[in-house]
């Protein structure tokens, strides 16, 4: 249940329709789920397998090889950052709350000031729309920039001061949060049964009345028609591996910290089978609750164009759903609460298991160290760096950290964990580790996965990253050029965890040479394996018998280690 609250979010419901709309709709189905088959899924599984084996998290997990330990902490960076900027988005849905509240909903409506282009949510058709040759914008959209946000058109002269009333609302998120985690894992546990379950309720409401409203069926075949062209662009490929990664939280360290919870012979094969389906089910139907939206708004501002009726961006959750639950006849307010709120356990489950990851390093670094007191001070770090996206350029600034601070980071990360696991510990202790633990043989299309297809796919993304770089920019509006040089010293510190960490393990051994520290520094430690004595003692002792029983291959090619490590 806490996995299913961590990967099934606001990614899903926020992320995905806009991820899906800049890409071509149902163009972007294809490489989605070709990319959760190839990288998702089985990333996802060797992260609980290594977490499960070993309970141990995001850091501790990488005593398989100590060297590498740099890929635990370069993710807790980017579960810092994610924890500030998603924590600004549940501000956001606070504020909806609030607002919910009003005799009249106050996005349903249009403001004087919004000119005549603006379009009431609360009706069901604009009747002189088709007096109008630019296309029309609802008021819900006008809300939520002019309102909500107060959006500048640049941060040019900078992003300007957090507005009073989300600054409140931050406060009040994180110290939900806090009081969720401070206690640990069982109490964020038992609340994950709510956090899981509750918004499905919801969804399944909304997604009847989408599918009601004139317009909607065009909006959802767009959604669903894939455009074969799409497929050949590179773009839509890396779109859909960056949503793997935010929707399922892999890469982050999440997962194995999750993981190492469980008893050791729990069944994680059929839980990654679970929420890997139920995460990509789950962003099918928020996919198609979106688009039918979109498909009634085109057809309420006349135009055949569904990108062009509403602004893409993290802002499309804010916009579309809104305007959907305005038109509602029967107490509007009533289900507007309830949605929004849905949108805030979605934002608590998803946060608590990454703001977790840095609370559980800091406190397995610093073992003196008070849980309540650590959970504290973070908090109040995150809510004051959060402070930033909550400003008029708050999404400038939330656009630039997701792509600089998280994105670019987690792809690298994750494709030299996915080398240090397959290549360094090896997919065939790997495969004999799962054994142990579960008494289930590891299929083939794990081990290819794990081995070739996973990490090539992932360093072609890389690749294209680098090759096809643009400067960043947030609704074609460029950055300044310091926040650029910003940006990529940010990434730098990310990576460069690699190094430092590397560096520290060698000097971490005095009494060896520098060449036996290196060596050594890609070997298991001693007391790698399950963390109870007497379940570590019994691993000992399958590992000895299969060094035994196993026929000896002598391997004197690289085809023939290659071979024998995937398929042996």
């Amino acid at each position: 249940m806490s996995c299913i609250a961590l990967s099934v979010g606001l990614g899903n419901v926020w992320r995905f329709p806009f991820i899906a709309l800049e890409n071509g709709g149902g163009a972007f189905l294809i490489p989605y789920i070709i990319t959760l088959l190839l990288v998702g899924k089985p990333i996802y599984y060797l992260e609980m397998i290594l977490g499960q084996f070993s309970s141990r998290g995001s850091v501790k997990v990488f005593e398989y090889a100590p060297i590498m330990r740099g890929i635990g902490y370069g993710q807790v960076i980017t579960t810092f950052f994610i924890s500030t900027y998603y924590s600004s988005l549940m501000a956001i849905t606070l504020r909806y709350v609030v607002d919910s509240f009003y005799p009249t909903l106050p996005w349903s409506y249009c403001r004087e000031e919004w000119g005549p282009l603006c379009i009431d949510s609360k009706l069901e058709k604009s009747a002189d729309r088709q007096d109008f040759s630019e296309v029309k914008k609802t008021s819900a959209e006008f809300y939520f920039v002019h309102i909500v946000l107060r959006e500048k058109p640049s941060i040019d002269d900078g992003i300007g001061v957090p507005n009073w009333i989300l600054a409140i609302t931050l406060a009040f998120a994180w110290l939900i949060i806090s009081s969720v985690i401070i206690k640990g894992v069982k109490s964020s546990g038992k609340v994950s049964y709510f956090l899981a379950m509750f918004p499905y309720v919801v969804m399944l409401v909304l997604l009847i009345r989408s599918l009601t409203l004139p317009g909607a069926f065009d909006g959802v075949l767009f959604f669903l028609t894939p455009q074969w062209d799409k497929l050949l662009d590179a773009h839509v490929w890396y779109a859909a591996v960056t949503q793997v990664f935010f929707s399922l939280t892999v890469g982050y360290g999440v997962i194995p910290m999750y993981a190492s919870f469980n008893r050791f012979h729990h069944n994680i094969k059929r839980d990654c089978t679970i929420v890997t389906t139920l995460d990509t089910f789950t962003s099918l139907l928020s996919g198609i609750v979106i688009f039918g939206i979109l498909g009634h708004l085109a057809h309420e501002s006349n135009t055949n164009d569904i990108k062009s009726v509403v602004k893409s961006g993290p802002g499309l959750a804010f916009i579309s759903y809104p305007d959907a639950i305005a038109k509602l006849q029967a107490a509007p307010q009533v289900f507007s609460v309830l949605f929004f709120f849905m949108l805030f356990t979605l934002g608590v489950g998803t946060i608590t298991g990454v703001f977790s990851t840095s609370i559980n390093v800091i406190c397995d670094r610093f073992l003196s160290a008070k849980r309540w007191i650590v959970v504290i001070v973070m908090a109040i770090i995150c809510y004051c760096v959060g402070l930033m996206y909550i400003t008029p350029g708050g999404q400038f600034m939330l656009n630039f950290i997701d792509f600089y601070g998280v994105t670019f980071i987690a792809i690298v990360l994750a494709i030299v964990e996915l080398i240090t696991a397959a290549w360094i510990y090896g997919i065939k202790n790997i495969c004999r580790d799962i054994k142990f633990m579960l008494d289930i043989k590891t299929s083939i299309y794990y081990r290819l996965c794990w081995g070739i297809i996973t990490p090539i796919f992932m360093t072609a993304i890389l690749i294209y990253m680098l090759v096809d770089y643009k400067p960043l920019t947030y609704n074609d509006v460029p950055y300044p050029d310091y926040l650029y040089v910003l940006g990529w010293c940010i990434s730098a510190i990310g990576i460069c965890q690699l190094i430092i960490w590397a560096v520290y393990t060698i000097y971490e051994a005095p009494e060896l040479s520098y060449c036996e520290r290196f060596q050594n520094g890609f070997k298991p430690l001693s007391d790698w394996g399950p963390l109870e004595p007497e379940i570590l003692k019994e691993y000992k002792r399958y590992v000895d018998d299969q060094k035994r029983s196993s026929v000896s291959i002598q391997k004197k090619t690289l085809w023939s280690k290659f071979c024998d490590n995937v398929f042996g």
